[in-house]
Parts: C-alpha cells; sequence; structure tokens
C-alpha cells in the first residue's frame, strides 16, 4: 500500500513533525506488523528521525545546518538553492520505521519529521506499509 500524502510548509527552512501522520497510514494499513517506509520526491526537502520531545532541538539542528551550510557561499547553481540540495542530501530522502501490533516502533523520545529547506511550498511525503517482507 502507498499513500501520497501533501505536507504545506510555511518557512523556508522548517521541520515538521509527521510522526501522527505515519501513524495514520499504519494503522489504515493491512499489516500489522512490518516497515514503514517514509519517502521525500524532492531534492531540496528530505526526512528524518530525531527527538520530538523539546522543540529546541529541531531549532538547534535547523540553526546548525543553517551555520555549517550557509543560504549564500559562492555556489554556481543557478536557482539560488544550492544550500537547500545539499542540506537535504546530508539528511536523506527516506526513513524505514519498524511496525509492531499497528504501532510504530519510535524511542520514547523519538519523531519523524519532514525537513524543509527551500519553502515556502507543497510538497509529498510518500508512505508505504509493508509486511516487512
Amino acid at each position: 500500500m502507498i499513500k501520497d500524502y501533501t505536507v504545506e510548509t510555511h518557512q523556508r527552512e522548517e521541520m515538521i513533525d509527521i510522526t501522527t501522520l505515519v501513524q495514520k497510514a499504519v494503522e489504515e494499513s493491512p499489516h500489522d506488523s512490518g516497515l514503514a517506509f517514509c519517502f521525500v520526491p524532492h531534492t531540496t526537502a528530505a526526512v528524518t528521525i530525531n527527538e520530538n520531545a523539546d522543540p529546541a532541538v529541531t531549532r538547534d539542528i535547523l540553526y546548525k545546518l543553517q551555520k555549517e551550510i550557509p543560504q549564500q557561499d559562492g555556489y554556481h547553481h543557478a536557482e539560488g538553492n544550492s544550500d537547500a540540495h545539499l542540506k537535504a542530501s546530508l539528511i536523506g530522502f527516506s526513513e524505514q520505521i519498524l511496525v509492531e501490533k499497528k504501532r510504530l516502533v519510535l524511542g520514547t523520545w523519538q519523531g519523524i519529521y519532514f525537513c524543509e529547506f527551500d519553502g515556502p511550498r507543497r510538497r509529498h511525503l510518500i508512505i508505504r506499509v509493508s509486511d516487512g517482507g
């Protein structure tokens, strides 16, 4: 089962907690156990797992990425969003999460985040829940 969700972003760079959305896809799937595969079909957005208890964590992640990979740094890409391509490549375009008894297997403080690096935009998030076989 593959589902394509729309994610609306509102800032040039932000991390949106999509854990509830992924859990909903798991609940709607025919599989009790297996894998939830999340994929972002964009070159300037990403998906990752990190702490979702303290919002300072996502702010710190974005702060450090902005500091190490500034928006303007003598890049050659004509669109002016080379930093977004670099950030998305570093974070990655997919995550796999174990599923057991219709629940995502995540640590106590873990959440799944859609990472926008060239917004605001209307994005896609593709989720496939399988039996893991």
